[in-house]
């Protein structure tokens, strides 16, 4: 069960403005990725469930920030069907992000009173999964559309809270244009977590990078 509502997380998401995501097959890396993600002052992380026995993977890390890392927010991405939401939810996901913008995910989510982000791409499907209660839409894929695209969306429905994915990085001069254009918060994977820092095992300096993307994004708020 999830252990935060869905007003809890998506205020969470406001303050902090960034959620990094991430996905590895080896329970202990994830671990120690998490933990440097905590101690760089994150406090939600989006398990990306694209392998094989993910949900070995999330239950594992999820058991060890309910214990170790108070105030840490699991959520699952790349969640495609009603099926896996459910099944994510009931080992303890507290939001579900998935690609594209599904009915049936939006009905099990609700029931449970859990965050959904749902990928869209147009103002017809932003309005869409707002009508069913989205709290935080994510713009997908980010880079695709860039931050004209939010400030035009922005511009007529000023409510309307944008969370880009994709084409997001720790540069301050793409974070401005992001949050100048008046996303909620960002999501950010590889570019956050590269494949250089998981080969060399720099968690130290992936604390850092994750401290200073945070008050960078402070910063840019202010």
């Amino acid at each position: 069960m999830a252990q935060y509502s869905r007003i809890e997380v998506a205020n969470v998401m406001k303050e902090t403005g960034m959620v990094p995501l991430f996905y590895h097959p080896d329970v202990e890396l994830g671990k120690k990725v998490l933990q440097a993600c905590y101690d760089g002052g994150a406090r939600l992380m989006e398990f990306t469930a694209r392998g094989d026995f993910a949900f070995e993977v999330f239950s594992e890390l999820n058991k060890y920030a309910i214990q170790n890392l108070p105030g840490m927010i699991m959520g699952v991405g790349s969640i495609t069907d009603a099926a896996a939401a459910s099944y994510y939810m009931s080992i303890g996901a507290n939001f579900i992000v998935t690609p594209s913008l599904r009915e049936d995910i939006a009905i099990v989510c609700n029931r449970r009173k859990v965050l959904w982000s749902p990928g869209c791409g147009s103002l017809t499907e932003i309005n869409k999964a707002e009508e069913m209660g989205c709290e935080i839409v994510k713009l997908f894929p980010g880079d695709l559309y860039g931050p004209g695209f939010v400030k035009g969306i922005k511009g007529p429905q000023p409510w309307t809270s944008i969370m880009p994915t994709g084409g997001v990085s720790t540069d301050e001069a793409n974070l401005k244009g992001w949050f100048d254009a008046g996303v909620t918060c960002v999501g950010m994977g590889s570019k956050l977590i590269s494949k250089e820092i998981l080969a060399n095992k720099d968690y130290a300096g992936l604390e850092a990078l994750v401290k200073n993307t945070l008050a960078t994004i402070k910063e840019l708020r202010s």
